[in-house]
């Protein structure tokens, strides 16, 4: 009978082969140690025998698995070829993560949708939602995703080295709340007010750890509690009942998504800011990925997308990108 193998057994092999470590392999293909252990020993069964010799000290490289080595580098290599020929060619759609489905009325990435299906029609661009760019950046690096949109610096640096950022959008943070909650009347709220009002960052959510840590250092550099982690919500019905429930502002941005039963305040003295970038891997290049980027330059620059107010707060790591 046939056998297939998936590319991501092989990916884990070779990660595995070159570091000699579970670990560290794990690490570089951003996965669970137990999910890369579980590739391998499928590899091993697919292939009829074992590729590493494994001790409570090493792994080595058996001699089937040095057999091995390079035909699986060299598949993955035609592999990847066989993607970026596809790519250039413009024969598949451009896989564009908005992270969640639910947008409001200046969202920027479904803003720079809309823009490119309506310029660009022959063109295909298909949405999908990964949740938070922590969640979309492993995804990216393991070619099932081509571009997804968020705060670049918040990812791991070996993410980071993998991956190309374009800046596209200072986005003025905010925080949404029940019309219950007693901050709920403010046209603007200075962060000192927020005393005494711990703040959800969105901790709880694995998919969103890069805002999770963009909100952490705001609160902590003015002196403000971070709200306990949650389970995270999904939808606008769930995200007005986890509001309602835990009564406790929510961090998000002035463009976000209009809940039912809730308002957003924007936030100042100082109007804290984060900045949005479109994240892609390396060339070769998809015609929809340029397209994207020719429409957030357009869109920017009428608008004004990467102006920063003085006496903004940014990261200093979000600013070293904004001026790289």
């Amino acid at each position: 009978m046939p056998r297939d193998l998936h590319p991501r057994l092989l990916r884990g092999f070779v990660a595995t082969a070159e570091t000699l470590h579970f670990g560290r392999a794990a690490e570089r293909l951003h996965i669970a140690q137990q999910a890369l252990s579980r590739d391998i020993r499928s590899l091993e069964q697919a292939l009829g025998g074992a590729l590493f010799a494994r001790t409570t000290r090493s792994v080595e490289l058996t001699p089937a698995g040095v057999r091995l080595l390079p035909q699986a580098r060299r598949l993955l290599l035609l592999h990847d070829e066989i993607l970026a020929t596809a790519v250039s060619a413009g024969h598949r759609p451009l896989l564009l993560d908005l992270n969640s489905d639910v947008t409001g009325e200046d969202h920027t990435a479904g803003r720079l949708l809309a823009y490119v299906r309506e310029a660009w029609p022959e063109g295909e661009l298909l949405a999908r939602f990964h949740g938070g760019l922590a969640a979309a950046a492993v995804e990216l690096i393991a070619h099932r995703l081509d571009v997804s949109m968020g705060r670049f610096a918040g990812l791991p640096a070996a993410q980071r080295a993998q991956l190309v950022h374009v800046p596209v959008r200072l986005e003025r943070m905010a925080v949404m709340m029940t019309i219950r909650h007693p901050l709920a009347g403010r046209t603007e709220l200075p962060l000192a007010d927020l005393a005494g009002y711990p703040v959800d960052v969105c901790a709880g959510n694995p998919a969103t750890t890069e805002w999770a840590e963009l909100g952490t250092r705001l609160l902590v550099e003015h002196g403000l509690e971070g709200a306990p982690p949650h389970v995270p919500p999904i939808g606008v019905d769930e995200t007005a009942r986890y509001l309602a429930r835990h009564g406790e502002p929510m961090l998000t941005t002035t463009g976000g998504p209009q809940i039912p039963g809730t308002v957003t305040v924007p936030l100042v003295d100082p109007v804290p800011l984060s900045l949005l970038g479109l994240v892609h891997r390396p060339e070769p290049r998809h015609p929809g990925l340029d397209a994207l980027i020719a429409a957030s330059a357009e869109l920017g620059g009428r608008e004004g997308w990467l102006h920063r107010p003085a006496g903004s707060w940014l990261p200093a790591a979000d600013a070293a990108l904004l001026a790289g």
